[in-house]
């Protein structure tokens, strides 16, 4: 069987990225955590690799050029997209489409 695709979902708001990590999940192909501070994201993006990094929602500009630095330092061929919110349909394209380049 093939491995699950690991998605960290990092956001600000605990509800949206609940239900952003709750659609992830109803996929069966993938596995996704939530991350709300930059900490949590930086800790879990330390003791598991991951497929795909989410930038959700609230996450100012200064903390996703130091996300995204650290997670390219570390691990150059980590893809890393924006989240725009919108619904689960925007969401499962926005993850597939990351998945296909």
């Amino acid at each position: 069987m093939n491995e699950k695709v690991k998605i960290l979902a990092i956001g600000r708001n605990k509800e949206i990225l609940e239900t952003v990590v709750r659609l992830i999940n109803a996929n069966d192909a993938w596995e996704g955590k939530g991350a709300i501070t930059d900490k949590e994201a930086v800790q879990a993006f330390d003791h598991e690799v991951f497929d795909l990094i989410l930038l959700c929602n609230g996450i100012s500009s200064e903390s996703e050029e130091n996300l995204r630095a650290y997670f390219l330092a570390h691990r150059p061929a980590t893809k890393i997209i924006q989240h725009y919110g919108g619904g689960s349909g925007l969401l499962t394209a926005e993850i597939y489409e990351a998945l296909a380049v």
